[in-house]
């Protein structure tokens, strides 16, 4: 606490330009696909690009990007590099059948030690994959962490959508601004060239109008990117031809965009006299 009383004062993280969260509500949305995916879109677009799995308790970033079981610390640089972005996890200090049960205070400290502990040098976009729900890690990250913006992930299902509508009410009452929502799984496109709307569409758009935040873009389904995840080489990566992986760099290039108007200012009415 701060001696005052008062919430301690935010990290400075001054070599990291845009930190970005990617959150849901729930989860099984694949909140940690897409976190991955537009880290790796991000870096394809020409960024520095750090990727830090917060998801203490479940963490899938290390298989996601091709890191089984623990590190040695002793002889490993941290964080990470893998497919040119820097990378961070607990995954990598604890085995992977090994279950924390942790309170809250010690996934604050940890989350800390992950952000100021760890050199992550220069970097134009720092992407922070957040545990579902609005819990401890959350919040940690919201009132400790100087948040350019948060993206929210949906599917287009009710019971996604109003899980979701919870995770972006606490960005806004923390006061981080959401850039968007993403509705993943939006849709497939099967070897007839027609689209199939497996969960139902529109959900996430609907729900970007309902709350006044901008709609990102719509995330199809690919039955490689199970298989790309679990082999530790994310689809953006292996597939970069891919019309999915064209669909996380237009994502990653209105993730940009959306940033780049939260910095700047409204421009003032011209006043002549």
């Amino acid at each position: 606490m701060h001696p005052h009383g008062g919430p301690p004062p935010k990290i400075s993280l001054p070599g990291i330009k845009n930190i970005l969260a990617v959150a849901s509500g729930k989860g099984g949305v694949g909140k940690s696909t897409v976190a991955t995916n537009l880290a790796l879109a991000l870096r394809q677009l020409g960024h520095a690009v750090g990727l830090l799995d917060a998801d203490i308790y479940g963490p899938s970033i290390p298989i996601m990007m091709g890191v089984q079981g623990q590190v040695d610390q002793e002889t490993t640089p941290l964080p990470l590099v893998r497919h040119e972005i820097k990378l961070l996890s607990m995954g990598f200090f604890v085995k992977p059948e090994q279950a924390l049960i942790w309170r809250g205070p010690m996934v604050d400290k940890y989350l800390r030690q992950f952000l100021m502990m760890f050199d992550w040098g220069e970097l134009d976009y720092l992407v922070i994959d957040l545990p579902p729900g609005t819990g401890d890690a959350q919040l940690t990250l919201t009132q400790a962490v100087p948040l350019t913006g948060a993206v929210i992930v949906t599917t287009p299902q009710e019971v996604s959508l109003i899980d979701a509508r919870k995770g972006l009410e606490m960005f806004r009452q923390v006061r981080v601004p959401v850039l968007g929502i993403v509705e993943n799984m939006s849709y497939f496109v099967g070897e007839d060239g027609k689209r199939y709307e497996i969960f139902r569409h529109g959900g996430g758009q609907k729900l970007a109008t309902e709350s006044g935040v901008p709609f990102l873009g719509e995330i199809p389904i690919d039955s490689r990117v199970a298989e790309c995840g679990d082999t530790g080489d994310p689809i953006v990566h292996k597939h970069p031809d891919s019309p999915i992986a064209q669909s996380y760099r237009t994502l990653a290039a209105t993730v940009q965009k959306e940033l780049q108007a939260a910095a700047s200012p409204p421009e003032l009415p011209e006043v002549k006299f």
